[in-house]
């Protein structure tokens, strides 16, 4: 039978090793919540700093079906009326 005695060295780099596990797993599971929970438009405007005017809104609304073509009439009137 072998006697491995390798002291408190080994134990230590054995702890060391055990919280770098630990820590990563955490924040591997972190990053993962804010992957998913962050919608695309909001990350790459808080990126760049870009604000869209109301109409560039309006207009990509209008894109993703969300107003209709007389909604996005008006609602365009209405905006270059101010």
């Amino acid at each position: 039978m072998m006697h491995w005695n390798l002291g408190w060295g080994a134990m230590m780099i054995g702890g060391l090793g055990m919280l770098a596990l630990w820590t990563l797993l955490v924040l591997l599971v972190l990053w993962g919540i804010r992957a998913f929970t962050e919608t695309d438009d909001s990350s790459a405007l808080q990126a760049t700093g870009f604000r869209q005017t109301p109409l560039e809104i309006l207009q990509a609304r209008h894109a993703r079906g969300e107003v209709s073509r007389e909604e996005y009439e008006t609602i365009r009137r209405d905006l270059n009326s101010t």
